[in-house]
């Protein structure tokens, strides 16, 4: 296992890149922690793949540098770099056992029998497939297979990382949330460093103990879960994260304060210096409620979705959605909808543009 530091890294896959609009990868710095939990988390499109294929050995990158601890690996090939991947796709062999195929990488680097046996058990009991050992893989079902495509990455303990690029895509919902515990189980009981590659926001959210935000081949945010739910650092970050996801107002600025359709708003502290462009107001809709006070708005849908209710109100044209418990308006109603100022954020062409420190 090792520290991977990713340093001045870009890529593209043009032959004279030209801009910065020429480059899959804009210049990415990232250190993952020695047997750390994290995921990289974007659109289709956003780079994530082709950061998993840099780390891999895969793709060589345009410019920066990888090191694995202290040892730069940039230009070694996969199979010199330890790494141990789980596909979409399982891959594992139909014709051979479970045991088998938990075996094969240990037997593949000549291991000691003794050795792969006590392994391949730890890692069965481990999956809870311990009952399966002694079955060909191919009467398996897709979270079965799934399981011992996982336990063929982590059998190895020579491993410097085990990356996972979108595993659960084939697994059916109900099962997803069994799987991925059970991830999260093991990475507590291996502590390999882990890398897990997603566009669902629930797997990483679930998994990673630190999250990679990604848009347009760029990291716009790295924190723990709550960190990036709580204090998007960009409106992207907000949008994508959250069900509903923030909502991202225009506004005027005058004498440093906020108005929304002409109605002032309270934000949650003082503006970072410096900053300029678009101005937008974000806040999710967790932290708006419906009042005796707060900005006029009239009600156009009311969504029941089970915990509790998603109100959707216009600010003239401007769509505010907020979470409701309890009584709810109809639609065509008129309302105040008020916002918790310490919630309330100002953000300058997507980056966020306030302090902390406003009023509960």
């Amino acid at each position: 296992m090792a520290k991977i530091t990713l340093s001045k890294l870009r890529h593209s896959y043009m032959q004279n890149p030209k801009g910065p609009e020429d480059f899959a990868l804009k210049e990415i710095d990232l250190e993952w922690q020695d047997g750390g939990a994290y995921a990289l988390l974007g659109p289709s499109g956003c780079g994530k793949s082709t950061l998993l294929n840099i780390i891999s050995g895969l793709v060589v990158p345009t410019e920066g540098k990888i090191l694995f601890g202290d040892d730069d690996v940039t230009s070694l090939p996969p199979d010199q770099r330890n790494i141990a991947q789980v596909f979409q796709f399982p891959v594992i062999y139909d014709t051979m056992t479970v045991y088998d195929n938990l075996a094969f990488p240990l037997r593949n680097r000549k291991v000691d029998d003794a050795i792969i046996d006590q392994r391949v058990r730890e890692i069965a009991e481990m999956l809870e497939v311990t009952d399966m050992l002694g079955r060909k893989a191919a009467g398996l079902t897709p979270d079965n297979k799934q399981k011992i495509s996982m336990g063929r990455g982590l059998v190895r303990d020579d491993v410097n990382v085990v990356m996972f690029d979108e595993p659960l895509t084939v697994i059916d919902p109900h099962l997803k949330w069994k799987l991925r515990s059970k991830l999260k189980e093991l990475h507590q009981k291996v502590r390999h460093t882990m890398i897990y590659v997603t566009h669902d926001q629930t797997e990483a959210l679930t998994f990673a103990d630190q999250v990679v935000v990604m848009d347009l081949g760029e990291v716009v945010q790295i924190g723990t879960p709550v960190e990036l739910f709580e204090r998007p650092a960009h409106t992207f970050v907000g949008h994508f994260i959250g069900s509903p996801g923030m909502n991202v107002l225009p506004c005027e600025m005058k004498d440093g304060a906020a108005f929304v359709n002409g109605q002032k708003v309270d934000l949650e502290g003082p503006l970072k210096a410096g900053m300029s462009g678009k101005s937008e107001i974000g806040i999710r809709p967790e932290f708006v409620s419906l009042g005796n006070k707060g900005l006029d708005a009239k009600v156009k849908k009311v969504s029941d979705v089970g915990r509790h209710s998603v109100v959707e109100a216009l600010i003239g044209d401007l769509s505010v959605m907020s979470i409701v418990e309890g009584t709810l308006p109809n639609k065509g109603d008129d309302v105040k909808l008020s916002f918790q100022q310490n919630q309330t954020r100002l953000y300058r062409d997507g980056w966020l543009a306030t302090e902390m420190g406003g009023a509960s």
